[in-house]
């Protein structure tokens, strides 16, 4: 069996996240090489609002996530049309936003999502992007974070236990210790999104790292 080099050896310990920059150099005749890995996240906002409190809530989950984290967000909910069975069936054309939803997706590592309730459930504006992902199959196994806020005590458990029953139809993998409602949402953000409740900024930490953890698992 020939022996691995020092390149090889450090490529099969890759993980999932994609390598951005790679500096080589030589050393006593070796190769030596250091990996600058980044891990992207996809984030959904279930608001259509700009200036929300859940698309704030999502930016303060970013501003805390690890280094080498990078977010992208969704926030185009109204760009999408209605969902319809007669586009979404096999060899149908889907609309090109679904398209760009759809691959944004699948080049993610994981998702997080961010909710408001109305009428005890998440609304229509994030339901409808998540009807057109069912039949791709983006969503199977992805590392998915699931946050509901509300002003009130309850901090919209309603919509979260449905968004996380939509989720596991959609074959997600929701990382349950980054999962959780947050009530009083607009006592623990200020107005430009800063977190103002140190407890709060902890809890939001810990649940980055949570999905962090979940997508940090090698190759094989």
């Amino acid at each position: 069996m020939r022996k691995r080099t020092t390149l090889q050896l450090a490529l099969g310990q890759l993980t999932r996240w994609h390598v951005t920059k790679v500096k080589t150099m030589v050393r006593s005749g070796c190769l030596i090489s250091s990996f600058i890995r980044v891990m992207t996240v996809l984030a959904f906002s279930g608001s259509p609002r700009p200036g929300s409190a859940i698309g704030h809530l999502l930016r303060a989950a970013a501003a805390v996530a690890p280094a080498g984290v990078q977010f992208s967000f969704f926030e185009s909910l109204l760009s999408l049309p209605l969902f319809s069975p007669d586009q979404d069936r096999l060899g149908a054309v889907p609309p090109a936003t679904v398209t760009a939803l759809r691959s944004q997706l699948q080049a993610a590592d994981a998702v997080l999502i961010a909710t408001p309730e109305y009428a005890y459930g998440m609304p229509g504006s994030l339901k409808n992007p998540l009807d057109w992902l069912v039949s791709s199959g983006s969503f199977y196994g992805k590392p998915t974070a699931v946050l509901s806020a509300s002003p009130s005590e309850a901090g919209a458990e309603k919509a979260h236990a449905g968004l996380l029953l939509t989720l596991t139809a959609l074959g997600a993998a929701v990382v349950r210790t980054a999962s959780f409602p947050v009530p009083f949402v607009r006592a623990k953000l200020d107005v430009a999104g800063v977190v103002t409740d140190a407890a709060f900024a902890a809890q939001l930490g810990a649940a980055m790292n949570a999905l962090v953890a979940t997508v940090a698992t090698p190759v094989s």
